[in-house]
């Protein structure tokens, strides 16, 4: 079965709120299995435009990354992140090829 990603592009415009976005996600991420693959390291931009903050989280599947995004819990956190961030936030499925 292939995984499910959430890919993330962000721009921060208050890193102490957005810590707490952090501490609040933890639960929700650990509930759905969440795996961090990148977490907002410096990126090498070669085409095109990019925010900041790059992030690639990794769940067991599809399923499970798009219950996580929907769950009460990732919600709470989202309303924290919504308010000093903007940016996009795909969820995909993986190549299982």
């Amino acid at each position: 079965m292939p995984k499910g990603y959430w890919i993330a592009n962000v721009d921060v415009r208050d890193a102490a709120v957005y810590e707490k976005y952090r501490a609040a996600n933890a639960k929700p991420f650990a509930d759905f299995g969440a795996k961090f693959l990148v977490r907002g390291a410096p990126a090498d931009v070669r085409e095109g435009t990019s925010r900041p903050r790059i992030v690639v989280i990794e769940f067991a599947s599809l399923a499970d990354a798009v219950a996580c995004y929907e769950s009460a819990d990732y919600q709470a956190a989202k309303d924290i992140r919504s308010a000093v961030s903007d940016g996009t936030l795909v969820i995909i499925e993986g190549y299982d090829g």
